[in-house]
């Protein structure tokens, strides 16, 4: 019986994150531009900055739900979740606010830190990356692990981070990724994170692919964190190792060539990145 309602667990809170980011969406947009807290997009048009905060706050009444119905399968892992993500959607939302344009990639925030100047950036490297070996050391068994599973969690945030060019872009990818775990890994109760994270982010999507506001490194690390920690969660092994070169690889990538113009050159890649923006 329980097999036949897996489902439950893993699309009921991604609704109810769904419904919830939603009705919120005006009012936190509003508050946001109320305060001035706006930056011009790559059109040039001035737009609340931020608005990823959402991600953070349509999940905790999902994940609490969780939690509260089924503890002994749910409470550990879902205060790792929620405890990520708020943590990673504060200091997205600290460089958001306080941080300079001037440098960015982790080349950049890591030669200014060897240089003991400390940009917004570099203190969300460094506390990010304390952060992902605090929750690393919750869930991890050996040395081996705990290092593999610090990096996928901090390289993961990086990655959805780098998408965050473009409207939608990072949304996409976010997406992209929960498809694959879903297709191979449905119904692992870790999913249920990624669908909670999911219902928020979809609320939001529509905006974000008119243009009409930007997650900034608040959602795009929210994201990020998310699929860190569904991950180190769910995959084992060679295939954990496997997406972690593949991470690597990634960031290597985007510090010597532009994905922006890759994705510009590609007739797929371009008309999946198109798709939908108005």
């Amino acid at each position: 019986m329980f097999q036949k309602l897996s489902w439950i667990p893993l699309v009921v809170p991604a609704v109810v994150a769904f419904g919830l980011t939603r009705l919120a969406l005006n009012g936190v947009m509003n508050i946001i531009t109320g305060a001035g807290f706006v930056r011009p997009n790559f059109r040039g048009d001035h737009i609340p900055v931020g608005v990823g905060l959402l991600f953070f706050l349509g999940a905790l009444l999902p994940g609490g739900m969780l939690i509260f119905w089924q503890p002994g399968l749910y409470a550990v892992n879902g205060l790792i979740y929620l405890l990520a993500l708020g943590a990673m959607t504060l200091l997205g939302l600290v460089d958001d606010v306080f941080g300079s344009r001037a440098d960015s990639g982790l080349k950049g925030h890591l030669k200014k830190l060897f240089r003991g100047e400390v940009t917004t950036g570099g203190l969300k490297l460094l506390a990010g990356g304390l952060m992902a070996l605090v929750i690393s050391a919750a869930i991890s068994r050996s040395w081996q692990e705990l290092a593999v599973n610090t990096l996928v969690i901090g390289l993961s945030v990086n990655a959805i981070n780098l998408l965050d060019l473009r409207p939608g872009r990072a949304g996409k990818g976010y997406l992209l990724a929960l498809v694959l775990l879903l297709v191979t890994h449905w119904p692992d109760r870790n999913l249920a994170w990624g669908m909670i994270t999911a219902g928020a982010l979809l609320a939001y999507l529509p905006t974000d692919l008119r243009a009409g506001a930007m997650m900034g490194d608040t959602g795009s690390n929210a994201l990020g964190a998310t699929l860190g920690i569904m991950t180190v969660l769910i995959l084992e092994g060679p295939v954990k190792i496997g997406y972690l070169v593949f991470l690597v690889v990634f960031h290597l990538f985007t510090e010597k060539f532009s994905l922006t113009k890759i994705i510009e050159r590609n007739r797929l890649l371009n008309y999946l990145d198109q798709l939908g923006r108005s």
